[in-house]
């Protein structure tokens, strides 16, 4: 089998606070002719990427085993908030197009077995955001859930859908959308995404920090100023420490967090790394750099 990727001797430190996570190692992905590429998310099973550019223009899957690298779309807005189904089956994304010099974005499932794309939304003005819940591909278009089922199982949603408009936090339960913005409407969100296990809310508000809350809006959490955060698992969020001088990126490290604040940097200042995805299966954290290379830290398994 062809090793795609190749392994760097690095002491990754724990210094930073206290050990969150068991790093084995760090890994530069050799994508091909040196491709420059931004990672849009990693399989739950962490075998595969999904990869965009840093316009969000077209998404692919690139399989870590085998380095092949398959198209899902060409379209701009591909890769912004695409998501993947729990068995890295299916994969739901936007297709963004202009018009009048307004934008309007469709909301498509691909099946990466057959190829197959069937559309959730056809194009329009007011999609809020997609997400897989089990055996449903799902899209919040003006409030309202869009969804197609995956695989011979009939569509139903029983998690609650996170979306954003209008700069707030939105949350839609059994077919109502309402605000949830746990900090007030006062802020904008970002960031959004719900636990593995479905009961906390992960977020970030802007200018302040990410921060977690339950389902009644209470919150649990507030994690500082780590930026793009994403679910490890129940108790772990992974993102980035990042630093500009106003025009710039200058450094930028992953960083590990639990809930009662336990801190972890988990990269080191050889890399500047951005915008982590971990594979549900926790053993691997796929970054971007931000000369366009991808990376994953392998994680070992907890003892």
């Amino acid at each position: 089998m062809k090793k795609v990727l190749f392994t760097f001797a690095v002491c990754l430190s724990s210094a930073a606070f206290a050990q969150v996570l068991d790093v084995a190692s760090l890994q530069k992905v050799a994508m091909p002719e040196n491709k420059r590429v931004v990672v849009a998310g990693i399989s739950p099973q962490g075998d595969y990427l999904l990869v965009t550019d840093n316009h969000n223009q077209g998404l692919s899957k690139y399989d870590l085993a085998t380095g092949a690298t398959t198209e899902i779309t060409s379209a701009a807005g591909a890769g912004f908030g695409a998501a993947i189904s729990v068995d890295g089956q299916t994969v739901v994304y936007r297709e963004t197009t202009m018009k009048n010099q307004l934008r309007y974005n469709e909301v498509k499932k691909a099946n990466l077995a057959t190829g197959e794309k069937t559309q959730l939304v056809k194009a329009s003005r007011n999609v809020q955001g997609v997400a897989v819940d089990k055996d449903a591909a799902i899209a919040v278009n003006n409030g309202k859930i869009a969804m197609k089922a995956i695989g011979a199982a009939k569509a139903k949603v029983e998690a609650p859908v996170l979306s954003i408009k209008n700069r707030q936090l939105m949350i839609t339960r059994n077919g109502k959308t309402e605000v949830f913005s746990p900090n007030g409407q006062q802020f904008s969100y970002i960031w959004q995404s719900l636990s593995p296990d479905g009961t906390k809310v992960l977020y970030f508000v802007c200018g302040r920090g990410a921060y977690v809350a339950d389902l009644n809006g209470k919150i649990v959490a507030s994690l500082g100023l780590i930026r793009a955060p994403k679910w490890y698992n129940n108790e772990i969020v992974v993102g980035m420490n990042d630093k500009d001088n106003g025009e710039v990126v200058t450094s930028s490290s992953i960083v590990a967090v639990t809930l009662d604040g336990t801190r972890q940097t988990l990269t080191d200042s050889s890399v500047i790394a951005m915008y982590p995805y971990a594979s549900l299966n926790g053993e691997k954290i796929a970054f971007t750099t931000s000369n366009g290379e991808a990376y994953i830290i392998n994680i070992n398994p907890k003892k």
